[in-house]
């Protein structure tokens, strides 16, 4: 099940040396060397095997052990605990066409409880990744299309706290449009799942790199620094390290830009009146809306100048010559410091040594700028049959958190109400564990772990469950040259 695709050696040969492989709907018809058409499945004397090793997370690693190659050839039959190692779905094969049991339905005792783990590499249709991006710069308008190789592959959605937001995949993308979204659809997720990076356009907006545990790129430009909060946040906190020092602060963003001596924080600690005025829908005091466009500019706004969302000062409430102003972003990374001469105009000005610590503060708790993708998708109808004869039992099970779902390994989140709608961060998932089949639809390693008893009672495939040293040494369903591979579980 597990030969090494490298191993195989390519050559021609007649039409009828072809067998057909049945993991998943495509069915290809592959020539003895040859590999289908999902680089995943090979044809090696006349049986089909699988290209790529089944994957063993190795615990001990993270308490100093090594990464052992589980060869069975190498393996010297010595017992394994059933803490130490966990059986992913990594290179372990399909149930398709859903009537037989999972390739690997594994057995492990711990602290005493016998656990069953059902391992399986489950064809996805009905699936996409949620991508956040750390940044304060404007990406593009909630609702735009966001393309890859020019074609639509999904689109913005709602910023949150400090990112920009998006959905990608779904089937839709992947089964709705013309073959080549579906291709290309396809091949963003599955790279964007094995972690690598994909360029990706926005429509009306910008150009965005994305590569999950990396920093963004919007536009050419690497983002460092996620911002610290809203200007209104960023004033609540830092309100204290400002007060004496300077007569009035604006932090700048394009949601909630703040000013201190309006602010609750401001009126809290005294501070007094300025006569600033701020071209922007005034919210409640001290915090303002729209005062300027989205954009790559300051706090995400489009201006480069921020001066030009000040308005007139007012000298009844406070404005007079040589009153200081800081204006700043709300990761630090731009700032700038004001004088207002005798015609109450700010004036540029070096920012004294006594402030530049506060500006340091609010870069210091900005957290790093990266991308996060989460693999999401339905576990549905037909891989269910895999780990069980009556496949609602599965779902209630899993509801009713019996059973454990992991993607690769890694804890994936169960959305509530009905189906197994599951959610997975896949920097938690082992290298390329992702694949695809040319329907289109993306190949996701599912791990389905509940105690034996429970695993009976929902009607599980028991007369299939098999102990870890067994599955080492003897191999899988495609025969006993089965390769196993160790890695770290971190």
């Amino acid at each position: 099940m597990s030969e090494d695709r490298s191993e195989i050696p390519a050559k021609r040969i007649k039409p009828s040396d072809k067998i057909r492989c049945d993991a998943c709907p495509v069915m290809c018809y592959i020539a003895e060397g040859g590999i289908g058409a999902c680089d995943r499945y090979a044809n090696r004397n006349g049986r089909i095997i699988r290209c790529d090793p089944l994957t063993v997370l190795d615990r001990r690693i993270e308490q100093g052990g090594e990464i052992r190659p589980f060869l069975k050839s190498e393996w010297e039959g010595d017992l394994v605990g059933g803490d130490d190692l966990f059986v992913t779905a990594v290179g372990s094969g399909t149930t398709y066409p859903d009537y037989k049991p999972a390739p690997f339905i594994v057995s492990r005792e711990i602290d005493g409880v016998d656990f069953v783990t059902v391992v399986t590499e489950a064809i996805f249709s009905y699936c996409g990744v949620k991508v956040k991006i750390d940044t304060d710069r404007h990406i593009g308008r909630e609702g735009a299309v966001v393309r890859a190789q020019g074609e639509a592959v999904g689109l913005m959605i709602t910023s949150e706290y400090g990112s920009q937001m998006m959905s990608l995949g779904g089937v839709e993308h992947l089964t709705g449009g013309s073959k080549s979204e579906g291709r290309v659809t396809c091949d963003t997720l599955m790279r964007l799942c094995n972690r690598a990076a994909v360029d990706l356009t926005v429509d009306g907006g910008a150009t965005v790199t994305v590569q999950a545990g990396h920093a963004p790129i919007v536009d050419g430009h690497r983002e460092e620094r996620m911002r610290v909060g809203c200007g209104s946040a960023t004033i609540g906190m830092f309100a204290v390290q400002w007060q004496g020092l300077v007569d009035e602060v604006v932090v700048v963003d394009d949601h909630i830009t703040g000013v201190v001596s309006e602010h609750q924080a401001g009126k809290v600690l005294g501070w007094p009146d300025t006569g600033i005025r701020i071209n922007g829908r005034r919210s409640t005091p001290g915090r303002y809306f729209q005062v300027a466009g989205p954009g790559l500019g300051w706090g995400g706004t489009d201006i480069t100048d921020p001066l030009t969302i000040l308005g007139e000062w007012n000298p009844k409430k406070g404005a007079r010559p040589g009153l200081t102003l800081l204006m700043v972003s709300t990761t630090g990374e731009q700032w700038g410091y004001y004088v207002l001469d005798d015609g109450l105009v700010p004036q540029p000005a070096d920012l004294p040594a006594r402030l530049k610590p506060s500006v340091d503060l609010i870069a210091e708790n900005c957290e790093p700028a990266l991308c996060t993708v989460m693999f999401m998708g339905g576990a549905g109808g037909s891989l269910r049959s895999g780990v069980t004869t009556n496949p609602v039992q599965l779902t209630r099970s899993v509801q009713a958190l019996k059973t454990r779902v992991t993607v690769g390994g890694a804890d994936a989140y169960v959305w509530p109400g009905g189906g197994i709608t599951l959610m997975a961060d896949v920097t938690g998932t082992p290298d390329n564990a992702f694949g695809y089949v040319p329907t289109p639809a993306i190949v996701a390693p599912l791990e389905f772990t509940l105690s034996r008893a429970d695993y009976q009672r929902l009607g599980g495939h028991d007369a299939a469950v098999r102990s870890i040293a067994d599955i080492l040494e003897h191999g899988g369903e495609y025969g006993a040259d089965m390769r196993a591979v160790s890695r770290d579980k971190g």
